[in-house]
């Protein structure tokens, strides 16, 4: 029972703190980063892992339909606030893992992944999952801070990622989720490199754009 309360305090601690740093980065910058990249998305989209609902407000009008998954219950909470004091778009929320969605195989035309795959358990399951629900030729959109390219700043968020993954529920900030896509199924199309502002240093180094599902 104890480790049960414990786990609920955190988790509306770390919903509220991720909230927050998430509020100030978007304000410096990283808004109109997630506009550009969501900018592609269209008919059927899911988008996975939505957090605290930085995303919503972001779709163009091209999208259809909007679902949302988020496995996270604190977070959820908070996303089923902002969809009840705004239109939400009509969106669906759901409570779903990335690597198990519960969607029929080839059902949304796009999948828009912003700040998940660095959290994920397993990262190649995820991209499955995305590769199984989208329909062939279907759109895989992400924006996700990276292991750097400079081996001597890697080395550094290799020293700072076991600490950081306990602190930030799980994100590993050496993650190499390029690598991780191009192992997959899709086939990378567009792809910017910039800097996360107002981030920790070992979070900067941050990739966003677009794959296609060769299905």
């Amino acid at each position: 029972m104890r480790d049960k309360v414990y786990s609920a305090t955190f988790g509306r601690m770390f919903t509220v703190w991720y909230g927050a740093m998430m509020r100030r980065i978007d304000e410096l910058g990283l808004r109109e980063v997630r506009r550009e990249a969501l900018g592609a998305a269209g008919g059927r989209t899911l988008d996975l892992g939505t957090g605290t609902g930085s995303n919503l407000p972001l779709f163009p009008p091209g999208v259809d339909e909007l679902v949302l998954a988020e496995p996270d219950p604190h977070m959820r909470k908070v996303l089923e606030r902002k969809l009840a004091a705004t239109d939400g778009r009509g969106a669906q929320l759901i409570d779903a893992p990335a690597e198990n969605l519960p969607f029929e195989s080839g059902s949304f035309d796009c999948v828009s992944c912003t700040m998940v795959l660095c959290t994920v358990p397993d990262p190649a399951a995820a991209l499955g999952e995305v590769a199984r629900v989208l329909k062939p030729g279907g759109k895989l959109l992400f924006l996700e801070h990276v292991r750097s390219e400079d081996p001597v700043f890697a080395r550094r968020q290799d020293r700072m990622e076991r600490p950081w993954r306990f602190v930030a529920d799980g994100c590993h900030c050496n993650r190499d989720s390029l690598a991780a896509i191009k192992s997959s199924s899709f086939e990378v199309e567009t792809l910017k490199r910039g800097v996360m502002p107002a981030a920790p240093m070992f979070m900067k180094p941050l990739i966003y754009g677009s794959a296609r599902h060769a299905g």
